[in-house]
């Protein structure tokens, strides 16, 4: 019996443009996206680098670019957050346990948050007992330490929890803790699809 939910956030909740961002960068001179950006951004994630590293890395690899210029491709990713994906978690809040755990960093957070505002994002994090960010906690998934994490600290049973994620990698690590699993299709399915699904 299912009884705590655990959510990602991008393309879960908040929709994502990941073209976006790549085509941003591509406009300021990115021939790639080369293993140093991507050290970077997993770095950053993980809360591992500073915001001031982060972006004097991009200015690196990309040195006839501003700080506001490699901000606004960065932001490029986050797209749109439609309000009927609240209104059903706030009736699921009133069910079952709720947690958000979303690999991301302190830019996209800060971002998203000034641009909801604050009613937005403060009802959104209201719906969940706690709110984790990679960037914060220093894990990222798909490392099975992180859903321990979870487990350890919140008193939660692998069967009587469901992980929603849109990354197989993501979705297959915590099932193999005995976590149950919806590795959401993004374009096909919608959070809000959870019961028709079947898996609650």
């Amino acid at each position: 019996m299912i009884n705590t939910i655990i959510f990602d956030f991008g393309d879960i909740f908040i929709n994502l443009n990941k073209q976006g961002t790549i085509s941003g960068l591509q406009k300021l001179g990115m021939k790639e996206w080369n293993s140093e950006m991507d050290r970077l951004n997993l770095l950053f994630e993980t809360g591992d680098v500073s915001y001031d590293d982060f972006i004097a890395g991009f200015q690196k690899e990309l040195p006839n670019a501003s700080i506001e210029e490699i901000l606004e491709a960065w932001n490029a990713v986050l797209a749109d957050f439609p309000s009927y994906r609240l209104d059903f978690l706030k009736e699921l809040s009133k069910k079952y346990r709720l947690f958000l755990l979303s690999n991301t960093d302190s830019i996209h957070i800060s971002t998203f948050e000034k641009r909801s505002g604050i009613s937005f994002y403060t009802d959104f994090y209201n719906c969940f007992e706690k709110v984790y960010f990679s960037f914060n906690i220093g894990l990222r998934k798909p490392d099975p330490k992180i859903y321990q994490f979870l487990l350890n600290k919140h008193n939660l049973v692998p069967e009587n929890t469901l992980f929603v994620d849109d990354k197989t990698e993501n979705t297959d690590s915590a099932a193999r803790l005995g976590i149950n699993v919806w590795n959401l299709q993004v374009g096909k399915e919608d959070v809000i699809d959870l019961y028709k699904k079947n898996i609650l």
